[in-house]
This record gives structure tokens, C-alpha cells and sequence, in this order.
């Protein structure tokens, strides 16, 4: 089994839904990462089973 195989998807409905807390603004999924991309915030929300973590202090800066 790869690990593209146990990756959990995310819904794609949930992901409409879903907008960064601290911008209030669109999230682009990044499957491969695993991750809720916020380029206005330049943060990465993690991903883990299938649930977003939605908390900043869990989230990834992105670097430019």
C-alpha cells in the first residue's frame, strides 16, 4: 500500500465550505502536501485523516 492509498480524501463539498479563520478568504487544497493552502494569510493548514485542523497555531507558514 502507498501512501497515496491510505491518504484519507478530502470532500470536495467540506472544501467549498471551508474558508482560512484569520482571512476569511478561499483555501485551495494541496493533496500531495496534504494541506489547506490560504495564499492571502500565506498559511498551510494541515490535513490529518481527512480533517482539517483549522487552528493557526497548527498551520504551516509557506515561504515564498
Amino acid at each position: 500500500m502507498t501512501e497515496a492509498d491510505r491518504e484519507t480524501p478530502l470532500d470536495r463539498k467540506l472544501l467549498e465550505l471551508l474558508v482560512c479563520p484569520l482571512t476569511k478568504g478561499p483555501l485551495t487544497y494541496d493533496k500531495k502536501k496534504s494541506e489547506l493552502i490560504s495564499k492571502k494569510a500565506r498559511l498551510a493548514y494541515p490535513v490529518r485523516d481527512g480533517i482539517p485542523i483549522m487552528l493557526p497555531s497548527e498551520a504551516r507558514a509557506l515561504e515564498d
